[in-house]
């Protein structure tokens, strides 16, 4: 008897054995890894260029978001329903731009999912952040900085890691280098996505 039960139990570990393992599910890529930035760039360009020169915006920035946000699919939609090409929320970024325009409510989402639509209305968000809630940087550079961040994560979050009051805050960047905002950011933004987003865009801009 005992036998017999020391015998199943081998053909059972042995039937253990034989099944192959359970393969890990596929890491999902970001929007980052599915094209190079300079591919996306190039199939937008006629919208891109187009909304760089109205609203006085960096082209190589816009593609950059564009690449890191969507990875230049005009259809994506993220669990907190931000739409399209630059991932705009209406309620956020699209309700800034229809206020900026002396226009009330908010963009649609028929309108956020059009390619040029939704650029442009990523592109004037982009010119509010820089002309308005960031103005007075002086570096370029930092000023980029600044805007990817705020794109992503809202200014009164970034400018509040150095001070309440605005215009401290924006004196105190002046006084930093590019790098050293960078490095700030990276280290005191309460955001814990922010600092890999501004790598991921600044990855972006760089190869464009």
């Amino acid at each position: 008897m005992k036998t017999r039960s020391l015998m199943l139990c081998v053909l059972l570990l042995a039937g253990c054995a034989s099944k192959p393992p359970k393969q890990a599910p596929p890491e999902r890529q970001t929007p980052l890894t599915q094209a190079p930035p300079q591919k996306i760039s190039q199939a937008w360009s006629m919208f891109t260029e187009d909304a760089a020169s109205h609203y006085g915006v960096d082209e190589r920035l816009i593609n950059a978001i564009i690449s890191v946000e969507s990875g230049g699919n005009p259809t994506a939609v993220s669990r907190s329903n931000a739409i399209g090409l630059m991932q705009i929320k209406a309620s956020t970024a699209g309700r800034e731009v229809w206020r900026a325009r002396g226009q009330h409510g908010q963009p649609s989402g028929s309108e956020l999912r059009d390619p040029a639509r939704n650029i442009d209305i990523g592109t004037a968000y982009l010119r509010i952040l820089q002309s308005q809630e960031l103005a007075g940087i002086r570096d370029p550079e930092t000023l980029r900085y600044a805007t990817i961040v705020s794109y992503a994560n809202g200014s009164g979050a970034l400018l509040r890691t150095f001070s309440r009051n605005r215009d401290r805050a924006i004196a105190m960047i002046n006084q930093m280098t590019p790098q050293e905002f960078y490095q700030h950011v990276q280290a005191k933004h309460p955001a814990a996505q922010a600092p890999r987003y501004l790598w991921k865009v600044t990855s972006a801009y760089r190869t464009i």
